[in-house]
């Protein structure tokens, strides 16, 4: 079989199109470059949802926190403490219980015990709060002058917070939330390790890795290939946000300018 009929075949089965069956000898290095390639279709999906939804949550968290409103400040805060104050995996094993508890009391909640939903929403909520107490600090960080200065041209409420509150704490904030992106998607990998299953055995890049690693006893061929694409995803990620950094200091001479520093979390 050539590299070609082998993308062919398996290029797409993560997501259910192409060969159902998973090669079972005669591992070739295109098999397992395709193969992982495909599972992270599934990691892309993760990432780029959670990433999307929690940023509009944590512009609420940080809104809220930063609120005089005791009703809206406390709810806030005590949701960021809870999911940055407990590990990932323990958040993705207690709501695969939870989801499975009223999974038995009502079909509606059963797509919620599959790793495409109830992983997802773990991650929507955990990035949330890391990101909601990123924006919270940039939140207190915007200069009282441009408030002031917002004031003087008569803003207030919701147009100030457009036009000058939030894109001020977006620029300020972004280098940080940056980091917090790639974080996200490295963090998709332990939802194989979650209590999600996969769907019908179509799982991510990890899930495929292990698969090989397994199968040849040699692990230093999949998992290399896996932080390969990882690595490739992770320039993606900071070429892109790189390029909404510099839409946000367009207004700033280039030289006092923040550059863009990957600080990798080695323990959260």
């Amino acid at each position: 079989m050539s590299c070609w009929q082998t993308v062919q075949d398996y290029g797409l089965r993560a997501i259910g199109i192409g060969e159902r069956l998973l090669p079972r000898e005669d591992f070739t290095l295109c098999q397992q470059f395709t193969l992982i390639g495909s599972g992270m279709i599934w990691n892309i999906y993760f990432g780029l949802l959670a990433l999307g939804i929690g940023f509009v949550l944590a512009t609420g968290l940080a809104v809220a926190k930063g609120s005089a409103i005791r009703w809206l400040r406390k709810p806030a805060e005590w949701f960021i403490f809870l999911f940055r104050g407990s590990p990932l995996f323990i958040q993705f094993f207690f709501a695969y219980f939870f989801f499975l508890n009223l999974k038995s009391q009502a079909a509606f909640f059963d797509p919620f015990t599959a790793a495409w939903l109830g992983a997802l929403i773990v991650l929507f909520l955990n990035t949330a709060a890391y990101s909601g107490e990123i924006f919270y600090g940039a939140l207190r960080s915007v200069p009282k002058g441009d408030v002031e200065a917002a004031d003087a041209y008569g803003m207030s409420g919701w147009p100030r917070f457009r036009r000058v509150v939030w894109p001020t704490m977006l620029r300020l904030a972004w280098p940080a939330y940056t980091n917090e992106a790639i974080f996200l998607f490295h963090a998709t990998t332990l939802v194989f390790f979650s209590g999600f299953p996969a769907w019908q055995q179509r799982g991510d890049a990890l899930y495929y890795a292990s698969y090989f690693a397994d199968k040849t006893f040699n692990p230093f061929i999949p998992y290399p290939i896996l932080a390969l694409y990882f690595i490739l995803f992770t320039l993606v990620i900071v070429a892109c946000f790189g390029l909404v950094n510099r839409r946000l200091n367009r207004h700033i001479p280039p030289e006092r300018r923040q550059r863009m520093r990957l600080r990798p979390n080695l323990i959260r």
